[in-house]
């Protein structure tokens, strides 16, 4: 094999690469910011932190056996595709007692035959602190009944939440909807991309400064 093509390859395929990981609706650029400052997760006693990890944060409320389907297409739709990267992960809020902690011991062991489910992280917190802490996200969604939402969110390192601000259905868009794999496959999966490629850059950026 010639070394210009070798060069050739080197050089186009990360370009190629990046490209296709960064492709989206948001065209390259930054996810908008629309809540910041989200409450971290220390107060409820856990050591799942949302600080400095890519967080997909969801509220499975109390009838867990109802929202398998919806954790099932999450799983396969972005944790799949996603869930190698260093500091991504998946949190779910789960309400104390009611025999959750076996619901969610049963939903574990269904998709660990799916997938490896290192990543995923299920916190347990009293009734009236998650209405509070949802309240907190300031979005246009709400909790149900059972204190669920079929809607996840995307959380960045910084405790900011993140989403679209010209969403062709919504205007603005706070979450995604893990009962629509249409949402899921051509919006949410976009733009965790987004989110992933610009904490990339500013990694590289950071590394090529401190090399000056």
């Amino acid at each position: 094999m010639k070394k210009g093509f070798v060069l050739v390859v080197l050089f186009v395929f990360p370009l190629v690469a990046y490209l296709f990981f960064a492709s989206g609706v948001n065209n390259f650029g930054r996810l908008p910011v629309l809540t910041q400052n989200i409450a971290d997760l220390e107060r409820f006693g856990t050591e799942v932190n949302l600080e400095g990890k890519i967080t997909i944060l969801g509220f499975l409320g109390n009838e867990i056996e109802l929202k398998k389907g919806n954790a099932f297409n999450l799983n396969q739709k972005i944790y799949k595709r996603f869930g190698k990267f260093k500091d991504f992960q998946m949190v779910m809020i789960v309400p104390k007692g009611n025999g959750n902690e076996e619901k969610v011991e049963s939903l574990k062991i269904e998709l660990g035959a799916l997938s490896d489910i290192e990543k995923w992280f299920f916190v347990f917190v009293e009734t009236s602190e998650i209405k509070s802490f949802f309240q907190h996200l300031k979005t246009d969604k709400t909790l149900d009944e059972n204190l669920s939402t079929p809607y996840v969110f995307i959380i960045d390192k910084e405790l900011n939440l993140r989403g679209r601000t010209d969403d062709e259905d919504e205007g603005v868009k706070y979450g995604f909807n893990t009962t629509s794999v249409a949402d899921l496959n051509n919006k949410m999966e976009d733009d965790v991309k987004i989110i992933l490629a610009e904490y990339r850059l500013a990694l590289k950026k950071n590394n090529a400064d401190r090399s000056k």
